[in-house]
C-alpha cells in the first residue's frame, strides 16, 4: 500500500498529499456523524459507494461545463483531486421542505417550495456551522461579491442538472450541500466545485413512495442505512460489480 503523508482528516474523508504538485488524494471513510458530531457510527461500505456516486456526479457535471476539483477515481475508496483553497462556506440548496428548514419555519416536511432556495452556512464545527448571509460573507472576507455570483451561478446549474438526472431514475432531490474552492492555475483563479456529492450530503427520496435513501436513515434511526445508499448507486447504474466490500486505507506517514 502506498505511503502518503496525511494532510487532513474530517468526519467522512481523509486527504493525503497527491502524486503530483497541486493534487491530493481524497479517501472516503465509512464513519458517519450527525447533529454536529453528537451522533456517531459506521455505515458499512459507505465510503466505497460515496466514492463511486460522487465520481459519477462530478464527471457528469464536468460534461456540461461545471468546473470541479475531480480528476479521476483511483480505486474503491480514493479519488485524485486538484488542490484548492476551500471557501469556508456550506452552500445548501433546498427544493422541498425537510430537516432544519421545516423545523425553523414550521413547514410540513415534504412541501414543495415555491422556488429553489440557497442558504449559506459558515464552516466551523466549534460554532456548529451557523447560518450566515451574503453580508456576513463579504464583511468577513470569506468571499467577495464576484465569488458569490460565481457560486450562485454554479449552484443553480448543479441543482437544475442533478434534479433532472435523478428524477429520471425515480429520485427526488430534496436538498443538498455543496462546497467550493479557489483553483489557482497559470496566475489565474477560478471558483470550482469541491468536496463530494453523495447521499451523505444530499436528501434523496423515492419519487413515488417518499422513502429516504440518504443519511437521514442514519440520523433518524430508520434502519437499512446501507441499503439506502446501495439503492441510489443501483439506480444510477454504478453499484460496484463485486458488491460493496471493505478496502484497507493507505498507510499514512505523519
Amino acid at each position: 500500500m502506498a505511503r502518503r503523508r496525511q494532510l487532513y482528516e474530517g468526519k467522512a474523508k481523509i486527504l493525503f498529499e497527491g502524486p503530483e504538485p497541486g493534487t491530493l488524494v481524497q479517501y472516503f471513510k465509512d464513519d458517519a456523524t450527525a447533529f454536529n458530531s453528537q451522533k456517531k457510527g459506521t455505515i458499512t461500505g459507505k465510503g466505497v459507494l460515496n466514492n463511486r456516486i460522487s465520481e459519477y456526479f462530478m464527471l457528469r457535471l464536468g460534461e456540461i461545463g461545471v468546473p470541479t476539483h475531480f480528476i479521476r477515481r483511483l480505486n474503491m475508496r480514493e479519488q485524485l483531486i486538484r488542490e484548492v483553497e476551500i471557501i469556508p462556506l456550506e452552500v445548501v440548496v433546498r427544493n422541498v421542505a425537510a430537516g432544519s428548514l421545516a423545523t425553523r419555519l414550521g413547514i410540513q416536511e415534504g412541501t414543495r417550495l415555491p422556488r429553489s432556495i440557497i442558504e449559506y452556512y459558515y464552516k466551523n464545527d466549534a460554532l456548529q456551522d451557523p447560518m450566515v448571509s451574503e453580508e456576513h460573507i463579504t464583511a468577513f472576507g470569506w468571499a467577495g461579491t464576484a465569488d458569490i455570483d460565481d457560486i450562485v451561478q454554479l449552484t443553480l446549474r448543479v441543482n437544475d442538472f442533478l434534479t433532472g438526472l435523478l428524477l429520471g431514475v425515480g429520485i427526488t432531490l430534496v436538498d443538498f450541500k455543496l462546497e467550493f474552492g479557489r483553483l489557482y492555475e497559470n496566475d489565474e483563479m477560478r471558483i470550482v466545485l469541491a468536496d463530494e456529492i453523495s447521499p451523505d450530503n444530499c436528501r434523496l427520496w423515492d419519487s413515488k413512495t417518499g422513502e429516504k435513501m440518504d443519511k437521514d436513515r442514519f440520523r433518524r434511526d430508520l434502519g437499512r442505512v446501507e441499503e439506502g445508499y446501495q439503492e441510489v448507486a443501483r439506480r444510477l447504474g454504478i453499484l460496484p460489480e463485486a458488491g460493496v466490500r471493505d478496502l484497507k486505507g493507505p498507510e499514512t506517514v505523519q
